[in-house]
């Protein structure tokens, strides 16, 4: 499978401008709202250590690529529709919305931390960011509550007793991914009896909220933070006990683009996601001065934050990890380390062989982990940027 990462937020915050850096596809920008319409679907890159290097190998991807010894391994990101308060009940492209953002594994949440576009998306100054973490978190709660609520009721006029409730809940939802043992564990969890006669409004919205946080998790992506504005926001929110639980990453998506436009047309030495670059061509002293104003950003900040916030939300919010194709005695048929994927944290060998192929997972006899030639059985947990060959009867 290939995760996807879908990108939301009000309109006119940069989504599309992180969407056209991450990706460099050329979808429309525009400082207006719903200048995307339909959600556009493209290819991004999270990094991960090379193995190669290790084995004396240099590597042959069949998908992505590998630069300074990281491995871009291509991930989904989704730009969907601009959003408005209100999109739980229908209002501006609502609907449109949350069927878009249910393809999603995880959100990374476009914020204007420079406070200049108000809620609408209109242009404005000394908006607060919080209310844009805000106002999302509650739309998806209020649209989560919506459902959970239909369960309710499923399971309130069912006409058996043998019905149980964390299986009503969780067919409602199973949109979402979720299934009745987490279901049923989440309730627990929030200190709620498996009665929802038992609970009142505020616990409905709670629960909906702890199923929204398991199944949508998400990432803050401070955007516009190479501004004044942005970073006294920045300082202050992430300064605030009420958002110490919100995962907030600085982004400069206007440094990630003029980066890899330059690097494109040979002017800067850039890999995405490094904290430096170099210019390696003549520039004008004015081109000069607007590179070493970035170079200034991504020095303090770690980066643009583009790539940060991608892989955040992977390898954070979702847990995965990275496990390379081997093979334990490097006799390479399509090239060295051709293939990694990107797995659940608890992946197993015979998870990866699935992974790979479903023909592969059905002859599953065991793995081979390539750094320490240990046989591997069908329930070993892989570790993070394993290198495993399968040994298989297919």
């Amino acid at each position: 499978m290939s995760y996807k990462i879908g990108l939301v937020g009000k309109p006119s915050v940069g989504k599309s401008s992180f969407f056209n850096a991450a990706t460099m596809n050329d979808v429309p920008e525009g400082a207006y709202p719903f200048t995307t319409i339909d959600p556009a679907v493209g290819e991004a890159y999270v990094r991960t250590d090379c193995a190669a290097p290790e084995f004396d190998e240099e590597c042959a991807p069949n998908a992505g690529y590998c630069e300074d010894g990281k491995r871009f391994v291509p991930t989904k990101l989704v730009d969907v529709a601009g959003l408005i308060p209100g999109a739980h009940e229908g209002k501006g492209l609502g609907n449109q919305f949350l069927t878009d953002l249910n393809e999603a594994d995880v959100l990374v949440h476009i914020v204007d931390f420079s406070g200049k576009t108000d809620a609408e998306g209109e242009p404005t100054e000394g908006h607060d960011p919080r209310d844009d973490i805000d106002f999302l978190e509650e739309e998806l709660d209020q649209w989560y509550l919506g459902i959970l609520r239909k369960g309710i009721e499923r399971f309130e006029t069912a006409h058996t007793t043998e019905v149980e409730l964390e299986v009503e809940l969780a067919e409602q939802m199973s949109a979402f991914g979720t299934n009745k043992d987490e279901i049923k564990q989440i309730i627990l969890g929030e200190g709620l009896d498996l009665d929802p006669d038992t609970w009142d409004d505020e616990d409905e919205l709670e629960l909906a909220r702890a199923i929204r946080e398991r199944t949508k998790p998400m990432v803050v992506a401070a955007n516009k933070l190479d501004t004044p504005e942005g970073q006294a926001n920045y300082e202050e929110i992430t300064n605030d006990p009420a958002y110490e639980d919100v995962t907030i990453v600085p982004v400069s998506v206007h440094a990630e683009k003029a980066l890899k436009n330059a690097a494109e047309q040979g002017v800067v030495d850039y890999v995405p996601g490094d904290d430096d670059f170099d210019i390696v061509a003549d520039v004008s002293a004015e081109q000069e001065q607007g590179l070493e104003d970035i170079r200034e950003f991504v020095t303090e900040f770690g980066g643009t934050g583009v790539q940060e916030a991608l892989e955040t939300a992977l390898f954070e919010e979702l847990g995965l990890k990275a496990v390379f194709t081997g093979d334990s005695g490097l006799n390479w048929t399509q090239g060295p380390f051709p293939d990694v994927f990107l797995l659940p944290q608890d992946a197993t060998a015979e998870d990866f062989a699935y992974h790979i192929h479903s023909d592969i997972g059905d002859g599953f006899l065991h793995g081979i982990d390539c750094r320490s030639q240990r046989q591997l059985g069908k329930d070993t947990v892989l570790d993070h940027n394993a290198v495993v060959e399968v040994v298989t009867t297919n």
